[in-house]
């Protein structure tokens, strides 16, 4: 197998050549490094590699899970691998690593993936984009210049460009969405409860924040979730698994949906032209496709919701940053952390406990707002983001001018103003790379479902995905070298 034929397959395409001998899982970490060798010097989205590691893993025999021998990527933030070290972005974080696995890590073993390195983030996964002052900024593939999005950049680029077929990442606010709707790939952002942050996080960032991946194929994602949706004893929440595997329920019809569609936004920020126009596209192809589509939006206060996210994440982010502190033996000081990060820092640290329930509460009531909502309608339709990939230096955390609560303004009611939302409601949502700009650049489609159903989003993004069969596009920068823009 060549690099070329290697970056044609998804996950389970590797784990069924490997199953059936046709190729070993050290022939494709070979590739895969080869391929980091090849395009990460542009992109910047590997940040660690772990090649040693990776052969001792095959070396002590892979499990055999639906992704046995397929190399994989690890974010450097919340999950963590034993004795790999996560900087969480941050210049202060460098060197933290773990004793142990976190579940999640325990479930991709178990599914026999061998990871072969770690993926950029920016500083304690706080923005947008991925270009903080630690890793420098990650490329897009299909623009260098463009942001390949965040807070799971790296992971979306690898993908994207062909390094990996699937990446983990996590999502507390659009993070693994945004990325996938900027680098051309599919981001699951998974009911909240389905996916456990144990044993070291209950709900991170009071629930807002999911573990998850980043993949290329609608089926790598249903058997992926399938694979890491584990009950644990104790588990603060948790979402029960379907009746039938998501691997299976993606085989049968997904019916007619009703399903709203809207282009409002928390701060009624304007999307592109070009945004609009390929929400427009992707109503009519799922009219033609015999679902039931009207223009609806949930009613709930936008200025007062992103207020309540700022807190929970200015609180949380001090939280993480303290953790880091005591496991250091060291003060964090302000020429080691981004400007607004720092003040980020600084609220969380002095909020008062009234101010964080407050936070809290305005958040639960949003979400009984929108599950109101969704008694009328299976799914809702928006844009992922508010317009094609910004160029680097749009999202800037290290700005001095800007406060905690300015940036999250810029991230989340502007350039990402479609998916917080779905991180307070705990709903899982889907974006998809259905279109590409005028510029070649990736614009996706967001669809959230009602709270414990993927199994209808990955239905749905099943008969999308024949409908419109991105799996083909390849960026700019890919690691094959047939390089074909679609």
């Amino acid at each position: 197998m060549n690099l070329h034929e290697y970056a044609n397959y998804d996950g389970l395409g590797l784990a069924e050549l490997v199953k059936t001998g046709q190729v070993t899982p050290k022939e494709l970490v070979d590739l895969a490094l080869e391929g980091i060798d090849k395009v990460n010097p542009q992109l910047n989205g590997v940040w660690q590699i772990l090649k040693e590691q990776a052969y001792k893993e095959i070396e002590a025999g892979l499990p055999e899970g639906d992704f046995q021998g397929v190399p994989f990527l690890i974010k450097e933030i919340l999950l963590h691998a034993k004795d790999v070290t996560t900087n969480f972005g941050s210049r202060f974080a460098e060197g933290v690593s773990f004793p142990v696995d976190s579940f999640l890590m325990e479930s991709f073993r178990k599914a026999g993936f061998v990871t072969i390195g770690t993926t950029s983030t920016p500083e304690w996964g706080y923005n947008a984009t991925t270009e903080g002052v630690l890793y420098g900024p990650t490329h897009n593939p299909w623009g260098l210049g463009h942001s390949s999005g965040g807070s799971s950049g790296g992971a979306a680029a690898s993908v994207a460009s062909g390094i990996v077929p699937i990446a983990h990442g996590n999502d507390g606010g659009g993070s693994i969405r945004i990325p996938a709707a900027n680098s051309g790939v599919i981001g699951l952002k998974p009911t909240r409860g389905r996916v456990s942050a144990g044993p070291f996080n209950s709900e991170p960032l009071a629930g807002n924040g999911i573990e998850f991946a980043l993949t290329k194929s609608i089926r790598d994602t249903a058997a992926l979730l399938d694979a890491v949706s584990v009950e644990r004893p104790g588990e603060y929440c948790y979402a029960p698994r379907p009746k039938v595997p998501y691997k299976e329920g993606i085989k049968k019809p997904v019916g007619k949906l009703r399903i709203s569609y809207s282009t409002k936004t928390a701060l009624n920020h304007e999307p592109t032209d070009e945004v609009v126009a390929a929400l427009n596209k992707t109503v009519e192809l799922l009219r033609s496709l015999g679902h039931e589509v009207l223009e609806d939006y949930p009613e709930y206060d936008g200025e007062e919701f992103l207020a309540a996210v700022n807190d929970i994440w200015s609180a949380s982010v001090a939280g993480m940053i303290e953790a880091v502190a005591a496991m250091k033996g060291e003060e964090p000081t302000e020429d080691v952390i981004e400007a607004a990060i720092w003040d980020c820092y600084q609220e969380g640290k002095n909020m008062s406990a009234l101010r964080y329930k407050a936070a809290i509460e305005i958040q639960a009531k949003v979400s009984r707002q929108v599950g109101e909502f969704f008694t009328k309608y299976d799914v809702a339709l928006s844009p992922t983001m508010g317009s094609e990939p910004v160029k680097h230096d749009v999202l800037n955390a290290n700005n001095p001018n800007i406060s905690a609560l300015q940036l999250t303004h810029q991230m989340l009611g502007q350039v990402a103003p479609y998916t917080a939302l779905y991180n307070a409601t705990g709903q899982p949502a889907l974006s998809l790379p259905l279109h590409l700009s005028n510029n070649n650049l990736p614009i996706g489609m967001q669809f959230a479902g009602r709270y414990g159903d993927e199994t209808t989003l990955l239905q749905l993004g099943k008969q999308l995905e024949e409908a419109v069969p991105w799996i083909d596009r390849k960026p700019a920068i890919h690691v094959s070298p047939s390089n074909v823009t679609v």
